[in-house]
């Protein structure tokens, strides 16, 4: 294998991809199928999301620039040391992750004065902490939008739950590789001295806030436009993984009905159309599925695994999921809390452990967000579970 050039394999893969979908589908309805289904989705979901997306950001701008932000974070970095094993500074990467993206914590992991509050084995562990919270005032608003109110909550808990379990797991992974870097500090303690006297000979020279009107104008404005970047930067997410996980999860369209009643079912090339792979596959572990996360129908399926690269491309499901009557309150709970969780963080950690300089501890921060984010669900579901057993006593 290792004398085939990288490029036969590459064809090889895609003839053996296309050529699949098309022995299904049918070549022509497969191509049809992609370019609507990547359109529908352009046009339905993307500016829709975009839409939220700069609501959102201006909403965050908002709290961050009038001090919520700071209020949030007194009110819960006592919970932070017992739940996380984090100083309470980090509650502030939780929130900017919740009104943003994973990202946030690229930016902050560089600013010293919060870095230094940290041990070593913290610092790495940022990246998992952060992603547990990844997106999701966009996740829950998206599932309010739909008509899901109490739901999205109970996701919430679960994520944050998902978040423990990633982040500590992630701690033990560091520590038993590295002991050192349980009692190291992120930033040493020359550079502290060097940021303190910074800090002093820069004392004083601090500018003039604008007033209040100009405060909230440019906040909204700024926020607004962080929310286009971040919708701008989902559109490949959803057209391609979206598009190409529907391609495996749908079936054809009902045509009509035979002799007997039956559905006659056929290709068309319109758009979400697919070959149905992988409820083909889910049907086989339908009960494990079922047993963990509550899932009734194994189309659902497609949500975690599209969550794994983006979870703006998974929430682009759930229309479809809603118009074929598959989804319930149980799995928009078991979605949230696991978009939130995993919240597309293969295509995003590599970025923030490089960052950090740790990438050689990236396949156990992979190991660590995927237990994390299957824990999230499973606690969403049971959750559920009791809240619905105990309303009904």
């Amino acid at each position: 294998m290792r004398k085939i050039p990288n490029g036969i394999t590459c064809l090889l893969v895609i003839i053996a991809l296309f050529g699949y979908l098309g022995s299904v589908m049918g070549m022509t309805n497969m191509l049809n199928t992609i370019m609507k289904t990547a359109h529908a989705l352009l046009l339905n979901t993307v500016f829709y999301l975009m839409s939220m997306c700069v609501l959102t950001g201006a909403l965050s701008k908002i709290l961050t620039e009038f001090g919520v932000v700071h209020l949030l974070q007194i009110m819960l970095r006592h919970v932070m040391r017992p739940l996380y094993n984090m100083p309470g500074v980090a509650v502030v990467a939780s929130i900017m992750t919740f009104l943003s993206d994973n990202p946030a914590i690229i930016t902050l992991s560089k600013n010293k004065q919060f870095a230094k509050y940290f041990k070593v084995y913290q610092y790495i562990s940022l990246a998992n902490f952060g992603t547990a919270f990844g997106m999701g005032l966009l996740v829950i608003v998206f599932m309010i939008g739909q008509g899901y109110f109490a739901a999205p909550f109970i996701g919430l808990v679960g994520a944050a739950s998902g978040g423990i379990i990633a982040t500590r797991l992630m701690q033990y992974f560091i520590c038993k590789q590295y002991p050192e870097y349980r009692t190291q500090d992120a930033i040493p303690q020359e550079e502290l001295a060097q940021l303190e006297a910074e800090k002093k000979a820069h004392a004083g020279h601090e500018e003039e806030k604008p007033n209040t009107f100009i405060r909230v104008l440019n906040a909204l404005l700024d926020g607004g436009k962080s929310g286009v970047d971040i919708g701008l930067a989902i559109i490949p997410g959803v057209l391609i993984i979206c598009t190409l996980v529907m391609l495996f999860t749908f079936g054809g369209s009902v045509v009509g009905t035979d002799a007997a009643g039956n559905d006659i079912v056929a290709y068309t090339g319109e758009a979400f159309q697919g070959c149905g792979l992988l409820p083909l596959i889910a049907g086989k572990l339908n009960i494990v599925f079922e047993w963990l996360f509550g899932f009734t129908a194994p189309e659902l399926i497609a949500f975690p695994i599209t969550a794994l690269g983006a979870v703006g491309a998974a929430l682009s499901l759930i229309p479809e999921f809603t118009a074929k009557g598959i989804i319930n309150d149980n799995a928009v709970a078991v979605f949230t809390a696991m978009g939130m969780c995993w919240s597309g963080f293969l295509s995003t950690h590599t970025a923030m452990l490089d960052s950090m300089g740790y990438r050689e501890l990236l396949a156990k921060d992979f190991i660590s967000q995927i237990v994390g984010g299957v824990g999230a669900g499973v606690i969403a579901h049971w959750l559920y579970v009791t809240i619905m057993y105990l309303s009904t006593l």
